[in-house]
């Protein structure tokens, strides 16, 4: 807008460096919205392994779990009474 109202070498420049900052600036919104697309196809995968290993984890956590003692054997005599 500047280099038609101005017609000087320095509007022209102006003029060209802001169109290339705006194509820039929508490469960059563009490289952004491509980058959060993949962020949001990773956290949604780190979700599912999160979901897996919970699962995985509430398995296995009675395996993890000591084994109750034994009864201990009573000492002495036994009669069929009791």
């Amino acid at each position: 807008m500047a280099a038609n109202i101005l017609r000087s070498e320095q509007a022209v420049q102006m003029s060209v460096f802001v169109i290339r900052a705006f194509v820039r600036m929508r490469e960059q919104l563009s490289a952004n919205e491509a980058i959060l697309r993949r962020l949001a196809e990773i956290d949604k995968t780190l979700l599912q392994h999160d979901a897996s290993l919970r699962d995985i984890y509430r398995k296995l956590l009675p395996l993890l779990q000591p084994l109750p003692a034994p009864p201990k054997r009573r000492i002495g005599f036994i009669t069929g009474e009791e």
